[in-house]
């Protein structure tokens, strides 16, 4: 349906001060802080976890040398999503506006509104992170924060702390939990923490942990050893798509973990038609979100 003169009769008469609610400032692209984007020309895309060798066993004089095999674990697939929105301005409308171009003032909108759809999309992998009802499951068949990722040594990795608050223990046992994690075969892998990821609402908690000296919420004069060892090298990083006030994030130096691939940029078109003289106006864009290796991050919620 186009934008008609009946829907801003204001515009169409002298005397009008001000036009205002479309000048907010909007917060910017905060899913770069999470995923590692990539490019892509096929309409998915697929990424295959191997499972390496387990530990070498010790052979005696004489004995045959013990052979092991190699596997592949699970695959992860990105579908693409196609996002579009478009708006329609009839002829008249253009015409009689005495203020600024109708045009110009809703292709900005229209910018706004796809921005703000890829921060949503992009923050659901976090709002759905856990086990409940319709939330995804990835390349082994577990939600992205999960105590059971299986291996194919039978064991299992955990990157989930529990339904617990953000506080100095809670982010001890965090970094304790991922120096923790093996590969496929059960051999240590060096894991360590890069960045939280925190809900507005945790701002200052994170602040306190994070920057101070000394330890937060205690008389006693002890090290603030979050700060001292240097273990959240990156600091914090506010997602205000966040949905959750309490659960937060850990990220990890694991190589492809949450990604974002891009199909194809936003384009933006207009045209007119001929027969009613409305302009319409469009933006497009192909992209997705997902997960390969959950040890990319661990998380604390529900």
């Amino acid at each position: 349906m186009a934008i008609s003169r009946s829907q801003l009769l204001k515009e169409l008469l002298p005397g009008l001060n001000a036009l205002f609610g479309l000048e907010y400032a909007k917060y910017g692209e905060e899913h770069k802080e999470i995923f590692e984007t990539e490019t892509s020309d096929r309409s998915f895309e697929e990424e295959t976890k191997l499972s390496g060798f387990g530990a070498a066993g010790t052979k005696t004089e004489g004995a045959a040398i013990e052979y092991d095999t190699a596997q592949e674990a699970w695959t992860a697939r990105y579908t693409h999503e196609t996002v579009a929105m478009g708006f329609s301005l009839t002829e008249e409308s253009i015409e009689d506006n005495l203020y600024d171009s109708l045009s110009a003032r809703y292709t900005k909108a229209l910018a706004r509104a796809m921005a703000y759809t890829k921060q949503v999309k992009a923050a659901a992998i976090l709002n759905k992170a856990f086990t409940g009802t319709g939330n995804p499951t990835y390349g082994d068949g577990k939600v992205l924060v999960a105590s059971d990722h299986p291996l194919v040594n039978g064991g299992s990795n955990s990157n989930l702390l529990g339904n617990v608050d953000l506080n100095e223990t809670s982010l001890e046992n965090a970094v304790i939990q991922i120096g923790k994690w093996t590969d496929e075969r059960g051999l240590l892998i060096s894991a360590r923490p890069k960045k939280l990821i925190i809900p507005s609402d945790l701002q200052f908690t994170a602040t306190r942990l994070l920057e101070t000296e000394g330890r937060v919420g205690t008389a006693d004069n002890d090290l603030n050893t979050i700060k001292t060892n240097g273990v959240v090298p990156e600091g914090y990083t506010i997602n205000h798509y966040l949905t959750s006030t309490g659960n937060w994030f850990l990220t990890t130096d694991i190589p492809n973990g949450l990604k974002h691939f891009t199909r194809a940029k936003m384009t933006t078109g207009m045209d007119a038609d001929f027969d009613t003289g409305n302009s319409r106006y469009k933006a497009r864009e192909r992209y997705s979100f997902g997960v390969s290796d959950p040890l990319a991050i661990t998380g604390a919620g529900s």
